[in-house]
């Protein structure tokens, strides 16, 4: 039979590694997270859309704890669109790694709801920072509302910067033609709850087409992307790239509509 210590000890390990955290405002989300080795890369070093993966877990946890997450929304027709991401790899960790992953958001830029992210070693030093756009969009009609515009006046609003600007607008260079570095079907790995590609497999994907030499030498420095069309199931995306140097331009495409254009840049 175990002690009283003992169980309280496992119980508060578990809330620890399982369960997320606000401070004492509740205007941040933090989670504690150890670097998995199917989170990594060849350096085993995080992976940009491992990053990505976590963050819209972390945005879910804490827009469920302020009572505009998944579960409110859906019953209404309405989901949470991300539509640009910007992340900067600081130091950013490796496999093994204890971080903590934080979040919050930051109310309304034009139209958009602004949520940022850090992630922090064990010593607290900011490992990562990223900024990322949102939208809701109406689930059946996929236009967007002006739902989150109240969310802008709400109490939980946090206006610290993990990134001194919001994500920006990337284009593909006008003054180089871009070469077709990939097709891809989108397939069931692909494709998230609403039905449509989730935001972290275009990231893969522009990863993936990245040049070997630089993607499995050289670590990436910051990324911005910007998701404009939605694909399904079946869609063949075409996937452009133009490379200056050592960044890297690449485009998703299915005909003549834009699916996301992201900006890689590497150390």
């Amino acid at each position: 039979m175990k002690n009283k210590s003992s169980h309280n000890f496992f119980s508060y390990l578990c809330r620890r590694i399982f369960l997320p955290d606000m401070d004492m405002e509740g205007k941040i989300l933090e989670r504690a997270h150890t670097v998995a080795c199917f989170e990594t890369d060849f350096n085993k070093i995080i992976r940009p859309e491992a990053f990505m993966d976590w963050a819209q877990e972390l945005a879910q946890l804490h827009a469920e704890k302020l009572h505009f997450g998944y579960d409110d929304f859906i019953s209404r027709d309405l989901a949470w669109v991300v539509t640009r991401f910007y992340a900067r790899f600081i130091n950013p960790p490796k496999w093994k790694d204890a971080v903590t992953l934080q979040t919050w958001h930051k109310g309304l830029e034009r139209i958009m709801s602004i949520r940022d992210f850090r992630i922090l070693d064990k010593d607290g030093n900011v490992a990562v920072a990223a900024t990322s756009s949102w939208v809701i969009v109406n689930t059946r009609t996929r236009q967007f509302t002006r739902e989150h515009f109240a969310i802008d006046k709400d109490e939980s609003v946090c206006k610290e910067n993990a990134v001194e600007r919001s994500a920006e607008k990337v284009s593909m260079p006008r003054d180089e033609e871009p070469e077709l570095a990939a097709e891809h079907i989108v397939s069931y790995s692909d494709i998230d709850m609403n039905g449509h590609t989730n935001n972290a497999s275009y990231m893969r994907w522009a990863m993936d087409a990245v040049d070997r030499e630089v993607s499995l030498n050289r670590c990436v420095s910051d990324f911005t992307i910007n998701f404009n069309h939605e694909s399904k199931a079946g869609e063949c995306v075409s996937i452009y790239r133009v490379r200056k140097d050592n960044d890297f331009y690449i485009e998703g495409r299915i005909e003549d509509r834009t699916v996301f254009t992201t900006l890689i840049r590497f150390k």
